[in-house]
């Protein structure tokens, strides 16, 4: 039996679990084929929590929106969290891009006072500026957001993080139900898969040419993993079974959009086969980290 201290000091190393495959993103003199299947990796695990949090938010929504249709439970519960499912999916997907368009908009508006100004120094010094630099600037910058791999990464770790919120509450919710022995699984488990998702964060930062600073790595660290201890604080005192759903559902959402992301800058850098292969294992790593919590009765 534990206590409620020593649930959260558990909680929170459930969550920091994730800073094990951070030290990944230091590694230096990474050739280009090397780093795209370290890059398709963290796409296999990313590929393989899309479909563990999807499953995980539709089973309940669906056992209440059948219960509602048969007259075995009230309507509204079904309408609602299938309100929660597809609004936090929705708001996963379309958050995430406007937040972008928002992003690659003050780039592009930055840029574009620099040329400005640069032109108008050249035009000072007698020198013509290139025709058509303007007008191409939206598609290089559009490139240059999509391949930015500390955009990418934080992009990632937002997702993770929105994930392992909703595994906070599993773990704060059993503990509340008085499921203890569960709750201790549920971290074991949850720690050990936490592990696999450092990796895809630090797939993006691999090999690039700029190391990553250690601070920002534990500014990425803390965004995924934090939420799993606050999950668990906000699960223990308050079971909901809606804002369980909420969360799984956006974290699916915006892991599809990073994945995707990620996926048009591997297409670019690497072979296709090789990605597959990285896929294959990285979703391998998924199955076998989340089988530890079946094996252990989940």
């Amino acid at each position: 039996m534990i206590d409620y201290a020593q649930l959260l000091l558990l909680g929170a190393i459930a969550g920091l679990t994730i800073f094990l495959g951070l030290p990944m993103a230091l590694l230096q003199g990474v050739s280009r084929m090397k780093k795209g299947f370290l890059n398709a990796l963290a796409m296999g695990i990313l590929v393989f929590l899309i479909t563990d949090v999807l499953s995980a938010a539709w089973q309940p929504t669906k056992l209440a929106a059948v219960a509602g249709y048969t007259g075995k439970g009230p309507v509204t519960d079904g309408a609602i969290d299938l309100l929660a499912l597809f609004g936090g999916l929705g708001l996963g997907l379309l958050g995430l891009a406007l937040y972008e368009q928002r992003y690659l908009r003050r780039i592009i508006s930055t840029k574009r006072k620099l040329a400005a100004a640069e032109e108008n120094s050249d035009n000072h010094g007698a020198k013509p500026s290139p025709v058509g630099t303007r007008d191409k600037m939206p598609q290089q910058h559009g490139s240059e957001l999509f391949g930015n791999p500390r955009h990418l990464a934080t992009m990632i770790a937002v997702g993770i993080g929105l994930h392992n919120f909703s595994e906070g509450l599993a773990i704060g919710q059993s503990y509340a139900s008085g499921a203890v022995a569960l709750a201790v699984v549920l971290i074991v488990g949850f720690g050990a898969h936490n592990a696999t998702e450092g990796f895809g964060i630090a797939g993006p930062l691999t090999g690039i040419s700029e190391k990553p600073q250690i601070s920002f790595l534990a500014k990425m660290g803390i965004i995924g993993g934090s939420p799993t201890f606050l999950g668990t604080v906000v699960g223990s005192v308050w079971v909901s079974q809606l804002t369980y759903v909420m969360f799984l559902s956006l974290a699916g959402g915006a892991l599809i959009y990073v994945t995707l992301l990620m996926y048009n800058t591997a297409r670019r850098e690497s072979r296709n086969d090789l990605i597959m292969v990285g896929l294959f294992i990285g979703l391998l790593a998924g199955f076998l980290t989340d089988l530890i919590v079946s094996l252990g009765g989940a």
